[in-house]
């Protein structure tokens, strides 16, 4: 149940982004979510895209330094400690988070949430027991 992130090397220049942007549009590719970390010289995009081999492929084929990383996809309540309750099963569980990032779902009570973690089987069966949905790429991309 984990899904496919692109994480992209970037230098912090102007029109990086814009350049790798316009790549996966040239493609027909979708991006649903990203996050930006980055320093002084350089950063990682990282990405949820609606066809991530394609986009993996299409951006090594203009230069880029890209892999792709399992990571996962939870739906949580839109509102004050939605986050907080998912987050307390994976610590009761012993898991560390490395890093997440969310958005806000087309359905009005609900955001997702994207997580990379230090163990996806076990977090993903701490968060199924604690009534925690982890969903399927599909259901991000809207197909």
């Amino acid at each position: 149940m984990t899904m496919k992130q692109l994480s992209v090397f970037v230098e912090n220049k102007p029109g990086t982004l814009a350049e790798i942007t316009g790549i996966l549009g040239e493609n027909g590719i979708d991006m649903c979510a990203l996050s930006v970390a980055d320093t002084e010289r350089y950063g990682i995009l990282r990405l949820i895209v609606n066809n991530p081999q394609k986009a993996e492929d299409a951006l090594k084929a203009a230069g880029f330094k890209v892999s792709l990383t399992d990571v996962i996809a939870i739906a949580v309540s839109h509102k004050p400690g939605g986050l907080s309750k998912a987050l307390k099963h994976v610590a009761k569980a012993g898991i560390a988070v490395e890093y997440m990032y969310a958005f806000v779902s087309p359905k009005a009570d609900t955001a997702y949430v994207i997580l990379r973690v230090q163990d996806n089987q076990k977090a993903i069966l701490a968060l199924q027991q604690g009534g925690i949905p982890v969903v399927q790429g599909e259901e991000i991309y809207g197909k």
